[in-house]
Order: C-alpha cells, then sequence, then structure tokens
C-alpha cells in the first residue's frame, strides 16, 4: 500500500479478509481489520477505515484478544486526522494517541508504544508543541538498544532530528 500500488493492494487485502472471513476463523481478527483500516486510509477512506477500527475494537473488547488493541487506537487517530477537516479533529486524535501509547506501556510493547509516541509527536509538532514531541519521542526511543536499521525506529530518528532543529 505505501509503495504506491494502493488501488490493488487494497483490493488484494478486501478479498484476503473475505476468505478468512468464511472460514470463521476469529483469531487475530483486531489485526486484520487494522491493517485493512490502514490501507483504506492510505486510499484515502479514513471515513471506511473509521468503520472498520469500531468493528476491531468490538472484537477485541468482546473476546478479550487485546495485542493490537493499542494500534487500533492509534490507527483511529491517523484516520481522524486523514479526514477533510483534520484540525477539527486534532483533540480527538490526541486522545486516541495517548490511550495507544498508555495501553502499549501496560502491555510492555515497545515498537507499539514508538508507534504511539511517533504519532502523537507528530501531531504535537503541528500544533507547535515541539519540546513536547521531542521529550515524549526521546524517552521512547532511548528504550531501544537494537534493531535501528527497521523502519520504524528510523522513522523515529529522523523526526527526533527534525525535532532538535531550532
Amino acid at each position: 500500500m505505501k509503495q504506491g500500488c494502493t488501488a490493488e493492494g487494497l483490493e488484494q487485502m478486501q478479498r484476503g479478509w473475505a476468505a478468512i472471513q468464511t472460514t470463521g476463523v476469529k483469531l487475530n481478527r483486531g489485526y486484520f481489520l487494522a491493517r485493512l483500516a490502514e490501507a483504506l486510509m492510505y486510499a484515502g477512506q479514513p471515513d471506511t477505515g473509521l468503520t472498520v477500527l469500531a468493528e476491531a475494537l468490538a472484537f477485541i473488547h468482546t473476546s478479550g484478544e487485546r495485542w493490537w488493541e493499542a494500534e487500533c487506537h492509534r490507527l483511529w487517530g491517523e484516520c481522524l486526522l486523514a479526514q477533510n477537516e483534520p484540525t477539527h479533529q486534532a483533540g480527538e486524535a490526541a486522545v486516541r494517541f495517548q490511550h495507544a501509547l498508555d495501553i502499549a506501556r501496560h502491555q510492555q510493547a515497545r515498537s507499539l508504544e514508538l508507534c504511539a509516541a511517533m504519532s502523537l509527536s507528530r501531531l504535537w509538532q503541528q500544533q507547535g508543541k515541539r519540546q513536547e514531541a521531542r521529550q515524549l519521542l526521546a524517552q521512547v526511543y532511548d528504550w531501544f538498544t537494537e534493531g535501528f536499521d527497521t523502519a520504524d525506529l528510523q522513522e523515529a530518528r529522523a523526526l527526533l532530528e527534525k525535532l532538535n532543529q531550532a
């Protein structure tokens, strides 16, 4: 999806999701729905992404399969910001990002914590809260001792460098 094949990738994901549903499998349902919602967001359909995330969160709460809950809340915030009037959604997006951060911390899910911190830091940066954004992201980034060649840590490092510039 992020590599430019948005329509084709989304179509493949939707076909895959339909096939999974026919099997009756429930395991990892929140994860699959979150990935579909993210693809919808990248395809310019954040409202549909929110609908899919609502389904994912409903499943997570009824099933107790909470390992992808933080990411669902983070993606909710990203979908809100991807809507036509993102400035009207910034407050709710910040709440979703903070909730995702709290859940990831509670679960000790460091990668999900990093993603939530990046989302919240980007929002704060746009709002002129550069110092708060840098402090939050640095705190999470500094926890890592390896894996610096991964996309998430490279993205976090680039954002930190940007936030460090005056």
